[in-house]
């Protein structure tokens, strides 16, 4: 039986600069993907999240990062800190999310070029209304609640919004000392009590931004005010 046989149909030659590019980026993504280097709390280093079918670069906020469950992070271009990826990633939507719970289980692990393959940006996709991420913002409320036991009563301040866990809990700390017996008395009545929850940026307008103004001195505002 007659083996077959096989002839060059031409010579293969070096591979052009644009297509070894393509080959070097792809064997980075693969190289990033089998080596993800395992992310840890309270590093300053960006993130890789994942984001739908996406993986995107993260910022994660300083200060914020200590929770074992959720972080705050910013979604940034791949091409941080280039001038011509600020201009894309605004064209995409990257820089109008501000900051955002992101679940610690969505980070692969810290940010490497080679996943940059696998962002919306790289796509020329923007980045979809709904990334699955809330805004990291925090506020307090005071509160004053009929003494009966009841749920009656009213919002007597909101301070809003914080950026960062600590300074609302600094001022939280703060106004707690304040209202230490004093509670009771404060509106006739009625039990004010501090609150510390999530800032719903849809009721922006009720909030006093808590860093042009004393947390302290806005209560004694806002109890003078109930009080004439």
């Amino acid at each position: 039986m007659k083996r077959p046989s096989f002839r060059h149909c031409g010579t293969v030659g070096a591979l052009s600069p644009e297509d070894q590019a393509v080959v070097d980026q792809f064997r980075a993504t693969l190289t990033a993907l089998r080596n993800s280097e395992p992310w840890r709390p309270g590093s300053a280093r960006d993130t890789a999240v994942r984001v739908g079918p996406f993986i995107e670069r993260a910022h994660i906020r300083p200060g914020d990062d200590h929770g074992p469950d959720m972080i705050a992070v910013a979604l940034v271009h791949p091409g941080t800190p280039h001038a011509g990826a600020y201009l894309h990633g605004r064209q995409l939507g990257y820089t109008e999310r501000g900051w955002l719970r992101c679940k610690t289980s969505a980070i692969l692990g810290f940010w490497q070029p080679g996943y940059a393959m696998l962002t919306h940006a790289a796509a020329g996709l923007p980045l979809p209304d709904d990334v699955g991420m809330e805004l990291a913002h925090y506020a307090l409320h005071i509160e004053a609640r009929k003494r009966d036991d009841s749920l009656d009563g009213f919002t007597l301040l909101r301070v809003g919004p914080y950026t960062q866990t600590r300074h609302a809990q600094q001022d939280y700390d703060r106004l707690t000392a304040t209202l230490d017996g004093r509670e009771a008395t404060l509106v006739p009545g009625h039990r004010v009590a501090a609150r510390f929850g999530p800032f719903d940026v849809s009721d922006h307008q009720l909030f006093t931004d808590p860093y042009e103004a004393d947390a302290v001195a806005l209560l004694d505002a806002a109890v003078a005010g109930v009080s004439t």
